[in-house]
């Protein structure tokens, strides 16, 4: 028997590679000789630097950079030799969980620290590069990661403008002349699952904002002003498009991708299985089996699990799905490819309990074992 298990982390209990592991063990405790693949994914946020270089045979490599306030820290991201990629996690520099709550103000958080990243990468080499912008605690339409690489923002007396989305307000001028000549080298492919525009009711302001730390005033302010900083774009790189699906990702950063660096957005987990090389192992696989942590009638839209059984259904493959808990609408998701699913948790038990690693780790194997048991004895394979 050849299985491919493709499993996103149990977030707060075990990794992609935890878990994919334990579901092996309990495979092979039933099927002896069985085959089992093992393709670590994520959906595009957290945990997608880590999946796709160990898939693809990549490092890690750390960078000295600004965090989302200005303070210097050690950022880390991957590299595929084989292909000069680098695979950035906008959050290793940007992200919200760098800053504690009460600095959560995005008119102070600054995008400066990925651009930082971006040049590391260059160079060292890298021309393609993978980012995921999830997570971020920014709002300042990627211009502090362009200030770093070059792009020149200028307020009305001549000087650069200030970092954060505090400096969007005193644009007047924006020069590309001096930005860092690698990057007409360079490709873009960008993990966002986010449709919002840039501006507007629907756009990063109005809509993630709050979340990071902004007033009513400061949603206001910073729209007009993101409004202002679309227009000016217009005139230097005419492609920019501020209504564009994705513009509104991560407090902006997706226009400034797709504006200044041609970035092309994809799904997350479309993004993951391309880089991964997963799409291989499925196709010759007799069963494939994905999960994550929480199955819900969300995760169809854009979640891990159900992008493998996606995939897997092309090449008609039956999938099995293991997760630590699961919802009453997570039947939406044997409409999307997942025959069938299993929650984990074995007996009545505390969420603390439920989420120690090793508790886990055994549930996990356990669950895998009756699974595979049943498989064996209705196929007498």
């Amino acid at each position: 028997m050849k299985v491919t298990v493709a499993i996103d982390s149990f977030k707060g209990s075990l990794s992609t590679f935890q878990a994919a592991e334990a579901i092996k063990e309990g495979i092979t405790e039933v099927y002896k000789d069985a085959l089992v693949n093992i393709c670590p994914i994520a959906d595009g946020g957290e945990g997608t630097v880590d999946a796709i270089v160990a898939a693809a045979g990549g490092k890690m490599v750390y960078a000295d950079v600004m965090n989302p306030l200005g303070k210097m820290i050690c950022a880390g991201y991957g590299i595929v030799p084989k292909t000069n990629t680098a695979i950035i996690e906008m959050s290793a520099a940007a992200g919200i969980t760098l800053i504690d709550d009460a600095e959560r103000n995005p008119l102070n958080t600054t995008t400066f620290g990925v651009g930082e990243l971006i040049l590391d990468a260059v160079s060292k080499g890298c021309r393609k590069f993978v980012v995921g912008i999830g997570g971020s605690a920014t709002n300042d339409g990627g211009v502090g990661m362009l200030q770093a690489l070059g792009f020149e923002f200028y307020d009305c007396n001549g000087k650069s403008v200030a970092l954060g989305a505090k400096g969007l307000k005193d644009i007047s001028e924006i020069n590309i002349k001096n930005a860092l000549p690698e990057l007409k080298d360079c490709t873009f492919l960008v993990a966002c699952d986010v449709k919002n525009v840039l501006c507007g009711k629907d756009g990063c302001s109005a809509v993630y904002g709050p979340q990071k730390g902004a007033t009513e005033q400061m949603i206001k302010d910073m729209d007009e002003w993101l409004c202002s900083y679309a227009e000016l774009s217009k005139g230097v790189v005419p492609q920019s498009d501020a209504n564009a699906p994705g513009t509104g990702a991560a407090g902006g950063m997706g226009f400034a991708l797709m504006s200044y660096l041609n970035a092309e957005l994809k799904s997350g987990i479309e993004l993951v299985i391309e880089e991964t090389g997963l799409e291989e192992l499925v196709k010759n696989s007799d069963i494939v089996v994905t999960g994550e942590g929480r199955l819900d009638g969300q995760s169809y839209m854009g979640k891990a699990p159900v992008g493998v059984a996606r995939l897997a259904k092309k090449y008609g493959k039956p999938v099995i799905a293991f997760s630590g808990c699961v919802t009453d609408d997570a039947t939406e998701c044997n409409k999307h490819g997942i025959d069938a699913f299993f929650p984990i948790v074995r007996t009545p038990c505390t969420l603390e309990e439920a989420m120690n690693t090793e508790n886990a780790r055994k549930n996990l194997k356990d669950t895998a074992v009756q699974v595979f048991n049943l498989i064996k004895g209705v196929s007498n394979v």
